[in-house]
């Protein structure tokens, strides 16, 4: 008994040993790998080689967010880490980074780097500046185009209806690209594609790459979506389609998410939007009120007479209506109707077209 209860002791004192080893291996690697992170995050924030004072040519692009700057500087091997850029980025509320080329070098310190995206310093003299309005169509864009730069509007429509450089496009964002493409009876394929942003145009910019900036900036916002659109079994065409109609008839955000629940209720049960936008566009003119011959026109962007999405968008819709139709709000209330009162701009809805009138003969009085 005393020889088993020395054995048992010896175990016990082994394993105990064992277990101090492995505590005390874990907690060195712990520190080690905690040091070698915080070196790690010091050295990322500061320059990448402070001797070297090379110029590297960095071009970004317009609507680039700040991981894809990160990237960029990464991959010029201008900063260490993207992800540490990121979070000082994020962690000090940097915002406003510029579009533009830079001469940046690796001897710069990240917030040298900073300052110099925000102040939008580039090698290239801006030249004319073009503003894409929330809601506008490809011909109001092709008016500004033409107001602000030295290209002209005739211009600028042929480039909307350049088979290659469209199929270029599609090439290039087949993700955002591919439904617009497979659309028929359109009258432009990149109608709702053009964000509504401001556009510097620099000097020895083309017609074509102001345009391609355009569409990338729609591609960018849209691109954490596309995952989604698949799981609802929605093409971005429709997407923005929906989000077009939902731009023009609300105003407040509460508003758009309602109006986009209504049309989807609608489309659930196989009704037409009936929206007075689709009518517009398809007469090619804005009209305070429609006639009955109006809302008859022979057009397949009436959405009176015919039910569905249409050939595509009616303008460009902003992200907030684009997240609208991606979020709708009050479905499960069925509402099949909305008004407006022009005089408040509060709006109504109704389940009913009983409700619908009632409502409207209110509004009237």
């Amino acid at each position: 008994m005393q020889e088993k209860k020395a054995r048992h002791n010896a175990e016990k004192r082994a394993a105990s040993r064992i277990a101090y080893w492995i505590v005390g291996i874990i907690s060195i690697l712990v520190i080690v790998i905690a040091f070698m992170g915080y070196r790690y995050i010091h050295t990322s924030l500061e320059p990448l080689n402070r001797a070297d004072k090379t110029k590297v040519e960095i071009k970004i692009p317009i609507g680039s967010s700040n991981k894809q700057i990160a990237a960029k500087l990464q991959n010029k091997k201008v900063i260490k880490s993207a992800a540490v850029f990121s979070y000082y980025v994020k962690a000090h509320n940097y915002t406003d980074f510029q579009a533009g080329e830079y001469s940046l070098s690796p001897s710069m310190t990240l917030d040298q780097i900073i300052t110099q995206l925000q102040k939008g310093h580039s090698e290239r003299k801006v030249i004319a500046k073009v503003l894409v309005k929330e809601g506008v169509t490809v011909e109001e864009i092709g008016t500004a185009i033409g107001k602000n730069t030295k290209w002209t509007k005739k211009q600028f429509l042929s480039l909307m209806k350049n088979d290659s450089y469209l199929q270029d496009l599609a090439k290039k964002y087949p993700d955002l690209m591919g439904s617009a493409m497979a659309a028929k009876g359109v009258r432009y394929r990149l109608e709702g594609y053009l964000f509504p942003l401001t556009y510097s145009i620099y000097q020895g910019d083309t017609l074509k790459s102001t345009v391609t900036a355009m569409v990338k900036a729609t591609n960018d916002r849209l691109a954490p979506y596309y995952a989604t659109l698949k799981q609802n079994d929605m093409t971005v065409q429709e997407l923005l389609t929906l989000a077009s109609l939902v731009e023009r008839e609300g105003v407040k955000e509460t508003d758009r998410k309602k109006i986009a629940g209504v049309f989807l209720n609608r489309l659930a049960i196989d009704m037409p939007l009936q929206s007075d936008i689709s009518v517009m566009y398809a007469l090619n003119t804005h009209k305070e009120s429609l006639t009955n011959e109006d809302t008859s026109v022979d057009s397949p962007y009436n959405l009176y007479i015919n039910k569905g999405y249409g050939p595509g968008p009616f303008n460009s819709p902003s992200l907030q209506s684009i997240q609208a139709v991606l979020e709708p709000s009050d479905r499960d209330q069925n509402y099949l109707y909305f008004v407006a009162n022009l005089k408040t701009g509060k709006v109504y809805y109704s389940v009913t077209y009983d409700e619908h009138l009632a409502r409207n003969a209110s509004l009237d009085q």
